[in-house]
Formats: C-alpha cells, structure tokens, sequence
C-alpha cells in the first residue's frame, strides 16, 4: 500500500542504523591490542665510599 511506504523507511533506517551500530559496538570491543611488555633491566647502584 502506497499509505504505508514511509512507515516502512521509517523501519528500515531504524533497522539499518541499529545493525551499523550493533556492529561497530561490537568490531569496538572485540578488537584487542598486543600488549607490549617493556622488560627494563635494574642494575644495581654500588656506591664505593672512599673516606
């Protein structure tokens, strides 16, 4: 029925922008970084005293 059509864009650019955000939300979280561990060696500080 032509009376219906913009009901029916209604529904489809709600349909449409729920799905684009369902899924960048999702690609969001999913996504995960390499965790890089910076391993720093300590050398111990050895203070000769000369008196």
């Amino acid at each position: 029925m032509p009376q219906m059509a913009p009901l029916n864009w209604l529904i489809l650019a709600i349909l449409f922008t729920l799905i684009f955000l369902i899924f960048n939300v999702l690609n969001y979280f999913v996504f995960k970084y390499e965790i890089k561990s910076f391993k720093t060696i300590k050398t111990p500080i050895t203070i000769t005293w000369k008196w």
